[in-house]
């Protein structure tokens, strides 16, 4: 069969920033690009970051990081089910050893489990370093299963997945439970600033995002998810930075939480389902390489400490784009003017 040629698919791209991101992870300004055809997403990102420079900054905490891959074995009931399973969990070390031999960064760090009927769905957590770690977790799993159907013989393979993972599908069990990096961001922004830059007022903002984040998802029946546009911000994101793009679909389960402080406005992004990381598949191409060393993800640091500083500010970029889309909501006619004018 001839092999199709591998072409490129240019998509826009433009640096948007300054954002100030303070906390932990990382404290300065730093620009941020962006690949999109939605091309209002550039200065709608760009009034949130020039917002973020005005201030005390954006500041992101990574909450947890882990990264799941699900096997689903049978028994021949739910006792022995349950009896293998009990069993498993208490066997940690073992398992890690069999770990170590697939990966120099795979850890295993937690398992969780359902039974349904004779059926055994094992959650395998891992930490994976500076990868997001999709083949890491699943290289680990497929050595997992071997060794555990040779100990509990009276097991049988079903699936190196069995979907309660949960990978690039909206699910509860990932903002539960947690699925790459869980980042939380954070702005506190004077009255004064709002008015004057974001042209609205911190209740306005507070009032929109309950009955239009809040409400509005709850009645449209969201999943685990509070936000109004996080997946634009995140596919711009992954895009400019060799992700895999699908797994927007959970990392866009988050929450907005707003609150009038002091007259003041606190504005944050709770993203529990970050997936990314600074090496590994699509970080080959030339201007992912290059993007990643500006956004100084590319540096001689402890393992995970490149992809935590990634996750940080894609997380600080994802509130920039909220706040603005929100602020500008708040406003009659404000959204469709923009887009007219940038779009048409």
């Amino acid at each position: 069969m001839k092999a199709h040629k591998i072409s490129q698919a240019p998509i826009p791209m433009r640096n948007v920033g300054p954002i100030k991101i303070t906390g932990p992870v990382l404290d300065e300004k730093i620009s941020v690009p962006l690949a999109t055809y939605e091309t209002p997403l550039w200065p709608s990102v760009g009034r949130g970051a020039r917002v973020s420079v005005l201030t005390e900054g954006i500041k992101t905490t990574v909450v947890d990081e882990r990264m799941s891959r699900s096997i689903l074995l049978e028994a021949d009931d739910a006792e022995a089910a349950m009896l293998a399973l009990n069993s498993i969990k208490g066997r940690m070390a073992d398992l890690n050893e069999v770990v170590a031999q697939t990966s120099r960064f795979a850890k295993l760090i937690d398992l969780n489990s359902q039974i349904v009927a004779n059926l055994i769905y094992l959650r395998l957590e891992f930490t994976t370093g500076d990868a997001s770690g999709h083949n890491m977790v699943t290289n680990a799993a497929d050595k997992i299963i071997p060794w555990i159907l040779t100990e509990y013989p009276q097991l049988r393979y079903s699936s190196i997945s069995g979907n309660y993972c949960s990978d690039k599908k909206a699910t509860a069990v990932n903002g539960i439970l947690g699925r790459g990096k869980y980042v939380v961001s954070e702005i506190l922004i004077s009255r004064e600033l709002c008015e004057r830059r974001l042209k609205t007022t911190p209740e306005k903002v507070v009032d929109l995002n309950i009955k239009k984040n809040l409400i509005g998802t709850m009645i449209a029946g969201g999943l685990r998810s509070a936000n109004a546009h996080y997946a634009n911000m995140l596919l711009a994101f992954y895009l400019a930075t060799g992700q895999d793009a699908a797994n927007i679909i959970e990392g866009s389960q988050g929450i907005v939480h707003a609150e009038v402080r002091d007259g003041d406005l606190y504005f944050s992004c709770t993203l529990p389902n970050l997936i990314m990381g600074s090496v590994g598949n699509g970080k080959g191409i030339d201007f992912v390489e290059e993007n990643l060393a500006a956004l100084g993800c590319k540096e001689d640091r402890e393992p995970g400490e490149n992809a935590r500083r990634l996750a940080a500010i894609c997380a600080a970029t994802v509130l920039c784009g909220e706040l603005s889309l929100i602020a500008a909501q708040t406003n009659p006619g404000e959204l469709m003017e923009a887009h007219l004018k940038l779009e048409r």
